[in-house]
Order: C-alpha cells, then structure tokens, then sequence
C-alpha cells in the first residue's frame, strides 16, 4: 500500500512540473521535501520560514537536512509577530501565520512558475487546523493528502527511503504552547523554547512546555515521566531561569494539538 501511495505522490509531483515546499523540518515535511527532490531535482525548492515562532534548532535542522539529502534550500524570514490578529492569538491564530508564510513564499514560486505544496496528511484534516484554509485560499497544494498519506505512513515511508526523520518528535511552532487568548509575544516563545531547549539537553525527546502567565506545565511522553523526575532539580532550575515561579507536570502525558480542545 506504501508503495503505491509513493508512486502515485511522485507522479503527482511530476504532474507539477515544479514545486516550493513550506520546509519545517518536521516528518511531514522533511518526507515530501525528500520525495520532490528525488523526483524533481533542482525544480524542488525547499524554503524555511524563520521568525520566534521556530524553534532554533528547529531551524539549524533545517539546514542540516539540506546540506545531507542536496535539497536546494532557501531560509526566508516571516513578520507574522506584525499581524496584530496572530498576535491577540484566537482560535484562528494559524490562519495568520499560514497567511503570512504565503505572502511571503508565493512570490517565489510566482518567479519559479512553481506550485507551493505543504506537508499535510489525512491525519490533520481531522483536527483544528485553519492554517489550511488560508493555505488553500493562497493557491498551495498538499500532495501527501491526495496521494492518501496519513502520519504513521509517511514515518513508515521515510524510514523505507532511509530518512533519519522517519522518527522524529513531533514538532508544532513554539506558539503552539501558548492558551488561545494569551498574547502571543517574542518573551512568551523565548521562555517556552528555553526550557524546551533545556529538556532536550537532558535527552528528553519529545517535550511540550505549555504557558501559563507565571506557570508552565511541562507535557512529554509518558514513558519520559521518569526521566523528568530523574532530573526535576535541573527542570525545575532551567524553568525558573526562564521565568516562570511555578512548574508543574502534567500526568496524563504529550498530546499534540491539546490546546484546541
């Protein structure tokens, strides 16, 4: 089933001749900009959009992966901390985001004659994802959901193609961890990725730190709650450091996207 679901995605990029990937980094992501490399070469251009919402590592990835798998790649820097309605952070929060990353990645593609294609899966059609939309509206196509990718087959793909990404964490923008209706603000996302960043270190893979005014709570794999409890002083430390009084940890462990519910 794999198999065929890759041959249908590299027709279909085939198909568009030329392509512009929205390149986070992520599985999903890292996945198609892989496959339209292979099938397209030079026509495949994979671009990165910076701003305090990605996580710096994030980005250094980014360029990593380029520099591995020969993508040719273009980091480009997004002003969506300008848009006063991504800021005020509603439900809608990533509509603005997405809108900007188009604003700025349409041009591109327009001077390439290319299409802008994005990472999305079946698995995201399902959750509250108006980044979509405003992609959509902005001309971008997702490849993946035509060729009937969900995400554990596309991890299963990359590994299959020999893609280090095939087991990497699941990754959101750094605004992702902060409640609808707290502002977003560049010294919410640098607190956020310091101790993110800070967990990492401590060889916890998969980590959310969720932001609450003087509070984070600290989400990871369930299989990790002890590692965390191994390290609770270094957490604890790291946390304070970055500003928050209160640390907390939540037991039901990671869930990706919790914050829509």
């Amino acid at each position: 089933m794999i198999a065929a679901k890759l041959e249908q995605l590299e027709a279909d990029l085939r198909d568009l001749g030329s392509v512009v990937i929205a390149f986070s980094g992520g599985a999903d992501s890292a996945f198609l900009a892989a496959v339209s490399h292979r099938v397209l070469g030079a026509q495949a251009h994979a671009v990165t959009a910076v701003s305090p919402s990605l996580a710096g590592s994030e980005a250094e990835d980014c360029r990593l992966l380029a520099a591995e798998w020969g993508l040719r790649w273009t980091p480009v820097t997004t002003a969506e901390m300008e848009r006063a309605a991504y800021r005020q952070n509603d439900p809608d929060r990533c509509f603005h985001c997405k809108a900007e990353l188009m604003d700025v990645v349409a041009p591109i593609a327009a001077s390439e004659q290319a299409t802008v294609v994005l990472g999305v899966n079946l698995d995201d059609l399902g959750d509250h994802r108006p980044g979509q939309r405003a992609a959509a509206e902005a001309g971008a196509q997702f490849p993946l959901v035509s060729a009937g990718f969900t995400k554990a087959e596309i991890r299963e793909a990359s590994r299959i193609l020999g893609l280090r990404t095939w087991d990497k964490p699941a990754a959101a923008c750094l605004a992702s961890r902060i409640p609808y209706g707290t502002e977003v603000t560049v010294a919410v996302l640098s607190k956020v990725e310091r101790v993110e960043d800070a967990l990492h270190r401590m060889g916890i893979a998969q980590v959310r730190v969720r932001h609450y005014d003087q509070t984070c709570r600290i989400e990871v794999d369930l299989g990790e709650i002890d590692a965390v409890m191994l390290h609770r002083e270094k957490v604890v430390a790291a946390a304070k450091s970055a500003g928050y009084r209160y640390v907390t940890l939540d037991l039901e462990g990671f869930r990706s996207g919790n914050l829509n519910s």
